[in-house]
């Protein structure tokens, strides 16, 4: 028994998105009644929603065809699930079936970007964002500067009301935000995109055309703005006036720092849970155990349930296991 099973039940549609069809994925992960394992299939989808995604996006419920004998059919519900959705699955299947533990570790690679939370992936894109709106705002007060421009609040105004079709104060003013309250500080990151793309492509139109003068370079920062504005519209985009705004940024930047500060005390304990002196016999050898906390409960999973006699070396601990368990080990860290 190997992750080939799930491989070889691995679809791939149109669009060269991988999927797996739940009726298959219940038969390999040895569930008779999918009655049962449709249980399972909600306990996912409400950890999925729980993690801040849209269930939508990974499970698709369909009809499908079974033949029931002399040419028969009937229609089956199933679903099908992307390969988040098979791991969240997988965390809420019996824990007692081997094979459980096997797509633990398959699908638990691929997936733990995914299993991060959406708050923890807008706060990383604000944050990030933030700083380069910052860094080209800089480049473009310069640029701009250096074209004569004298009067800076009519100049950021003027590429506010092209992409807001409103001025700074109106924007703050719709946006329930304090006077005095920076409002790059309290865009999302969807917001802060389309302002970078202006701030660039201001600074970029003004250097180009050697634009020269504040009523002009005001006139390129507006235009710079409306084709911004027309290009959202256009995809079928939030406007930017209509993107609500959220929390100040400092508790983006706080809520990551503490999570680095969870990390670095639970890799102890992690060590810890994996630990016993074994003997020495064939040997597989890491210098440290990875820094990664979904990787270090995909490799506890591994090591609980293959073990053996070959011998694995994570930094000062040692672990013997089965030469299955230790493919696994291989494809999970030098994956």
């Amino acid at each position: 028994m190997n992750e080939q099973v799930f491989e070889q039940i691995k679809r791939v549609n149109e669009y060269w998105k991988e999927y797996w069809h739940a009726r298959e994925l219940a038969k390999a992960l040895e569930y008779s009644d999918f009655t049962n394992f449709s249980k399972v299939i909600k306990k996912a989808e409400i950890a999925c929603k729980k993690s801040g995604q849209a269930t939508t996006n990974h499970f698709s419920e369909f009809t499908e065809k079974a033949k029931i004998g002399s040419g028969a059919t009937r229609d089956l519900k199933s679903w099908k699930l992307s390969r988040y959705a098979c791991y969240l699955i997988i965390q809420n299947a019996d824990p007692n079936k081997e094979i459980v533990a096997l797509g633990q570790s398959y699908f638990a690679l691929q997936t733990r970007q995914q299993e991060l939370s959406a708050q923890y992936l807008e706060d990383q894109k604000r944050l990030e964002l933030r700083e380069e709106v910052t860094k080209h705002n800089k480049k473009l007060f310069s640029t701009a500067r250096g074209a004569g421009v004298y009067d800076y609040a009519t100049f950021y105004d003027s590429g506010y009301q092209g992409l807001y079709g409103l001025k700074k104060k109106e924007i703050i003013e719709k946006k329930n935000l304090n006077p005095d309250e920076n409002m790059l500080d309290h865009m999302s990151s969807e917001e802060l995109a389309a302002n970078l793309f202006r701030a660039t492509q201001a600074e970029a139109k003004i250097k180009r055309e050697a634009i020269r003068g504040q009523e002009k370079a005001s006139q390129a920062h507006f235009q710079v703005g409306q084709k911004i504005r027309a290009t959202i519209k256009e995809l079928w985009g939030t406007m930017p006036e209509d993107i609500p705004a959220v929390e100040d940024i400092k508790f983006a930047r706080k809520r990551l720092e503490e999570l680095e500060v969870q990390d670095a005390q639970q890799m102890p304990s992690f060590a810890q849970q994996l630990g016993e002196k074994l003997e020495e016999q064939e040997m597989v050898k890491y210098e440290k155990l990875p820094d990664n906390i979904q990787l270090l409960e995909a490799l506890a999973k591994i090591i609980r349930g293959y073990p053996g006699e070959k011998l694995l070396l994570l930094g000062e601990k040692k672990f013997k296991l089965s030469s299955e368990g230790m493919r696994l080990v291989k494809g999970l860290l030098n994956g």
